[in-house]
């Protein structure tokens, strides 16, 4: 099956098994490696990328699903300004970085920005709800995407 879908920017097509995981297809297929293979069963949030501009499990993802829409890697993220706002805010906050779960830290908090400029500490946990980090608390996670809204607000208001 061919599918055609925008990735990072460019339109892609690829000649997959449409049951073809779309996290595997992003690793082995375009090198992004990013997106990592953790619980392959959605639960855990290495793997997020964003669909459509949410973030989702790439793990659990049939490629054939991503037909005619865009994905955002964290790679392709990390060349946008909204991605310095949450580094900066996750750097205040001491939130560790070990690599496995960044694009689920990362483009959570993207999307968490994006619902809710001001976000609560209780909207924060929840949207984290679907990602297992061992290197990072949830207090830290809370405070870094708070200082990244601050971080925003004051970007979009000095424009």
């Amino acid at each position: 099956m061919i599918v055609r879908f925008n990735l990072n920017g460019a339109t892609v097509f690829i000649d997959a098994n449409p049951g073809e995981r779309l996290v595997h297809i992003l690793r082995r297929r375009y090198n992004l490696l990013g997106s990592r293979e953790g619980c392959l069963s959605g639960r855990c949030g290495a793997c997020t990328v964003l669909f459509n501009g949410s973030p989702i499990p790439s793990c659990i993802v049939p490629v054939f699903q991503v037909q005619d829409g865009t994905i955002v890697t964290i790679e392709g993220f990390r060349s946008e300004e909204d991605y310095a706002d949450i580094e900066r805010g996750f750097l205040e906050a001491g939130v560790t970085t070990c690599g496995f779960c960044d694009a689920g830290k990362i483009l959570t908090a993207h999307a968490i920005l994006q619902a809710y400029p001001r976000p609560s500490k209780d909207e924060i946990k929840d949207m984290f709800g679907g990602n297992v980090c061992r290197c990072t608390n949830i207090d830290d996670l809370v405070a870094g995407v708070k200082n990244a809204s601050n971080i925003r607000r004051k970007r979009y208001h000095a424009k």
